[in-house]
């Protein structure tokens, strides 16, 4: 692929799409001289890399880093996004035990009670900005609710997700290093206090569960209950924030499925998984070879990134039947917007229950729901797929 194409790749933040189509279809195993990693685009080799041990999670090398006092190599270095089995295994059984189907379900009432709240004011003003006045604040509630954070404390925890968020694109992460390390310090200090008193007053809250989490006697340490704190507020808001936003404006661009929705509620399920498959929150994940092999002919060196498109392999025709079109009632649909393997989104639940709820919302509440423009703002970074707004008329 020629280096305009590379160019591409980076630049192309409003719709990455067809860049993903050329790299799959002319050079699908790439090689990026600069700053030198491989890109994935093809479905079927990105879930072999998702399930290949040869390739590493740990992509910060973090096992070699002695900054140890450091809060956000400490939170990266006990994250089990950023961890190998055992110690990943170890650390998703114990997260799991609090993360459970019941705790998930029984947020159904509060969610449903956001989104009225959320939509009351827009709704009498007649427009909003979908992701300032709902899409963002809808699942920080939720996983502030979950952390057991007092509602005056959420604005903050806002602004500290946000500085942390951009330590895992790689295409930002430098510029980002030092508001993410002051993030994470004065995050670190917030919630020492909230552990302690959690620890002698437990309450009905993730923390309080995480404290708790037993598996034959083991249990979270101290870095690795701050660094699962750390890994929930993330995940659990940001890719909820991005499936609301993409997914919108998915379908106010395609009105005839937005129609669809309205006319047949029995279609949410399948409609949400599309959305995430379409345009996915998550575009890209990445692995480091822990050894030398080959992936279709094109040889991995020990230490070389890997990067593994999510987005480009949700849009694969060799997956997916006509897989540039939005059809919100497609069946057949292993997407990899949630991930794959042993690192699958342990928060995929949550995200899905929240995004059926809002977007079944939006649309039926929302009679006159249209864009103000034909254009949208998208934020930097090409991990994360991020609509920075979308100003709507309701």
């Amino acid at each position: 692929m020629p280096n305009e194409m590379q160019s591409l790749f980076f630049a192309a933040i409003d719709d990455p799409y067809p860049v993903y189509r050329q790299m799959r279809e002319h050079d699908p195993v790439h090689f990026v001289d600069v700053p030198g990693f491989w890109i994935l685009t093809r479905y079927a080799d990105i879930v072999a890399g998702l399930r290949d041990p040869r390739l590493s999670a740990d992509r910060f090398h973090l096992t070699q880093l002695e900054m140890r006092s450091s809060a956000l190599i400490s939170s990266l270095a006990n994250m089990m996004l950023l961890r190998d089995p055992p110690a990943h295994t170890r650390l998703r059984s114990l997260v799991s035990r609090a993360f459970t189907p019941r705790v998930i379900e029984g947020l159904r009432p509060k969610i449903e009670s956001l989104v009225d709240e959320l939509l009351a004011e827009p709704l009498r003003r007649g427009h909003m900005d979908l992701i300032d006045d709902f899409a963002a604040p809808l699942p920080l509630v939720v996983i502030g609710e979950l952390l057991g954070v007092p509602v005056e404390d959420r604005a903050q925890l806002k602004r500290w997700s946000d500085d942390l968020i951009k330590i895992l694109d790689g295409s930002i992460a430098l510029a980002g290093f030092p508001a993410a390390e002051k993030a994470a310090g004065e995050l670190q200090v917030y919630l020492e206090p909230v552990f302690a008193a959690r620890r002698v007053a437990p309450r009905d809250d993730l923390i309080s569960a995480l404290l708790a989490a037993r598996d034959q006697g083991d249990r979270l340490s101290d870095a690795e209950l701050f660094a699962s704190c750390v890994l929930l507020l993330l995940a659990g808001h940001e890719t909820t924030t991005n499936l609301i936003g993409n997914g919108m404006l998915a379908l106010l661009r395609n009105p005839e499925q937005l129609a669809a929705l309205r006319a047949d509620a029995s279609i949410l399920r399948t409609a949400v998984e599309e959305l995430l498959r379409y345009d996915s929150p998550v575009q890209l994940t990445s692995r480091v070879a822990n050894e030398s092999f080959e992936i279709a002919g094109r040889p991995i060196a020990v230490g070389q990134e890997v990067c593994l498109g999510l987005g480009a392999a949700n849009r694969d025709p060799a997956q997916f039947r006509d897989p540039d079109r939005l059809d919100l009632r497609r069946e057949e649909n292993p997407h990899l917007a949630f991930g794959h393997g042993l690192h699958f989104c342990l928060g995929a639940a949550l995200a899905r229950l929240e995004g059926q709820i809002a977007i079944d919302a939006l649309v039926r509440r929302c009679p006159g729901l249209c864009l103000e423009s034909d254009s949208a703002s998208w934020k930097e970074g090409v991990t994360l797929r991020a609509l920075q707004s979308l100003p709507l008329e309701l």
